[in-house]
């Protein structure tokens, strides 16, 4: 891998009233650069643009704003006077490259990179304001050099703007070396896999053919490192691959969106293009199958809950004495029934599908596609957590529905047994929330036909007993007799829910990230307390009093759950795995390093990363280009250990500073934003 050579510049500059350049003598791989100005006078709210012209030295190259590699593009810090304003840079068509570790993406020869700049509406003529500017980027041939200069152009200001025409032909050439903007033009993209597929549309008249796209952002790659470019119709399809890490094993922040350049004959800009997740593949219908199998035991085990059981043989007496024991007539009856639980199924499905639609759920999500967002996983975590609770014994929910059985039989004629299956649904409910959370987990995902046919096999499964017994009247006598079972029965059944549970506190681990599942952890623990405190101390037995103390305690304790479970910020500092050859090689390059010397079991660590790490440090992270790193010693590391040892340090946390040319500097234990803040300025 060729080493990157951090070369300090002593750069010279010099000004005049319209333009700033600078050459280092004696050193022919240095680039030679010059900033000027369109306007010879500026007036309020004129715009005009600025260029900055490098001449590199002869086999040399700088780069693109996306390299295609880990080398730098020009960057250019402007420091203007109150209320200008400049635009971004304005890049020429790049160059595509083969390098040593895939297609680079360069300017050779002479490029020229615009700016526009605005000037503010109170803006009073006769006076001179001055532009300053930072730029730095990186140079290459056989090696690399880091590049910098500073720029200043005194402006005259004046009643309208007056352009300089012995630098019209510098911007002209410049605006001609850019992309034509892609007026008319259409474009989608979709992923597929761990690729991307551009489909672009050009407007009428268009004849030309497109060699290449460069991206401008490093997670996608061009068509031409290992994709494809292929005429459709009208559309062209550009399949391009994705990249997740650089060149250096270093990871790549993956976005939802991208830009680039169509290179050819005729270089077009593709603006900014939002990335839609690909049609998701259908449930197969034997995996539809399973599912409606499964709806519809649970469905039948709903009549084993202590709420449910007793009902069925007093229900079933219940249309044989209404019926005057004919047996059609009871079987009628038993049909009337069903109609009642579907109906009240067809309803409570309904309410669920209006909420999926209102939620963006749509007909756009994939099987299983609903369980990639973590506040789904986490109301789902939450919700088999609590009815495994329940079910357990910790507290109960729909107590009173043991005397239901009772105003299901005072009801008469097929109208009372229609509305006893909307009760018996009612009834239900309560003791088979667990189950019906399941099936909410199953269906969310499915297409509206299968989504309620689902929701109808559930309702089936609960109905299939009253219908058996219906036309079988006498098995009656065969059912098991309501005890103290049916109460161990569900118990035993809460530990599934306790592990359905557990595995989603799995996956929302895996998309929070490891270190920030102890939040999620201590939260289930308040939610267990909320509950414990509600079964134990809201009874109708208790005095209004303890009542309503129980009350507050259950909304304290479960306000602080929620508020410690719920998926944390996304933080935009992106850490990256700590070793010595990646420290070395930043160091090399001029980069700062920021070292987290960590581990899942330390507390101080973990608090450190919830209160330290603010936006306002990061972005002063990025404004430095410091590259944090993490050490995990969680499993134990000689390395690290080692590494703790040359800082005089046994134990952790330890955060540390490095910089090219300095002592490391060890930020406190106990770390705050403003300790973190303090050692990155001293930069």
């Amino acid at each position: 891998m060729i080493r990157l050579v951090c070369l300090p510049l002593a750069l010279f500059f010099s000004a005049s009233s319209l333009q700033a350049q600078f050459e280092l003598p004696g050193n022919s791989a240095a680039s030679r650069a010059r900033m000027v100005s369109e306007a010879k006078t500026i007036a309020a709210g004129s715009s005009f643009s600025v260029a900055l012209q490098f001449e590199h030295p002869a086999g040399w190259h700088s780069y693109y704003r996306n390299s295609g590699g880990i080398e730098q593009g020009l960057v250019v810090d402007w420091k203007l006077p109150e209320g200008f304003t400049a635009g971004p840079v304005q890049w020429p068509v790049p160059t595509v490259k083969d390098g040593y570790f895939g297609k680079s993406f360069i300017h050779e020869d002479s490029p020229v990179f615009l700016t526009e700049i605005k000037a503010p509406a109170g803006l009073q003529p006769g006076q001179t304001v001055t532009l300053s500017a930072h730029a730095a980027w990186q140079i290459c041939k056989e090696s690399c050099l880091n590049e910098e200069a500073s720029f200043t152009l005194d402006l005259t200001t004046g009643e309208e703007l007056v352009k300089d025409p012995a630098e019209a032909e510098v911007f002209a050439a410049a605006r001609a070396s850019q992309p034509a903007a892609a007026e008319g033009w259409s474009f989608e993209a979709t992923r597929e896999g761990g690729d991307i597929l551009l489909r672009v549309v050009p407007a009428g008249g268009y004849d030309g053919e497109p060699a290449d796209f460069v991206p401008d952002q490093p997670f996608v790659k061009s068509a031409s490192s290992g994709g494809s470019i292929r005429r459709e119709g009208d559309a062209w399809l550009i399949r391009l691959p994705g990249a997740t890490e650089n060149a250096i094993g270093g990871e790549i922040a993956q976005g939802d969106e991208f830009s680039g350049v169509l290179t050819g004959a005729r270089p077009v800009a593709v603006p900014m293009v939002r990335i839609a997740a690909a049609e998701p593949e259908p449930l197969p219908l034997a995996g539809y199958l399973r599912v409606l199998g499964g709806m519809f035991l649970g469905g039948l085990i709903l009549n084993l809950m202590p709420c449910v059981f007793p009902v069925i043989g007093l229900k079933i007496m219940g249309f044989v004495q209404q019926a005057g024991a004919e047996r059609r007539k009871v079987v009628l009856h038993g049909l009337v029934f069903t109609l009642g639980v579907l109906v009240s199924f067809l309803v409570l499905s309904g309410i669920l599908f209006a909420v999926r639609q209102a939620s963006g759920g749509g007909n756009q999500i994939g099987w299983g596609y609903q369980l990639e967002d973590p506040r789904v996983v986490l109301a789902l975590m939450l919700l088999m957590f609590l009815l495994a609770l329940n079910m357990f014994g910790v507290f109960e929910i729909g107590a009173s529905a043991t005397s239901v059985g009772g105003t299901l039989l005072s009801k008469q004629g097929f109208g009372g047994s229609f509305f006893s299956g909307v009760l018996a649904t009612v009834v239900a409910t309560p003791c088979s929330a667990p189950f019906l959370g399941a099936a909410i987990g199953a269906a969310i995902a499915l297409p509206p036909v299968r989504f309620f046919a689902s929701f109808m096999a559930m309702g089936l499964g609960l109905a299939l007993p009253y219908l058996v017994l219906s036309a079988f009247p006498k098995l009656i006598d065969f059912l098991p007799r309501p005890g103290a079972w049916m109460e161990s029965f569900k118990q035993a059944m809460s530990f599934l829910l306790f592990a359905t549970a557990g595995y989603l506190l799995w996956v929302y681990a895996g998309q929070i990230g490891l270190e920030n599942l102890l939040g999620p952890i201590f939260g289930l623990s308040a939610i267990a307390v909320a509950a414990w405190v509600y079964g134990r101390w809201n009874l109708p037995h208790r005095k209004t009093s303890t009542r309503m103390m129980a009350r507050i305690a259950v909304v304290l304790f479960a306000v602080a759950g929620l508020l410690l479970a719920k998926p944390p910020q996304t933080s935009a500092l992106k850490w990256e795995p700590w070793s010595e050859a990646r420290v070395e090689a930043l160091l090399e390059e001029g980069r700062p390093v920021y070292i987290d010397f960590t581990a899942q079991w330390c507390a101080t660590c973990q608090l450190n990363k919830k209160r330290a790490y603010t936006p306002e440090v990061i972005a002063l992270m990025k404004e430095k280009r410091v590259v944090a790193l993490r050490a995990d010693k969680t499993v134990r590391d000689p390395a690290i250990d080692a590494a703790l040892q040359r800082l005089g340090r046994s134990a952790i946390p330890v955060n540390v500073l490095l910089a090219p040319g300095r002592e490391p500097l060890i930020l406190p234990e106990l770390l705050s934003p403003e300790a973190v803040k303090e050692a990155l300025q001293s930069l």
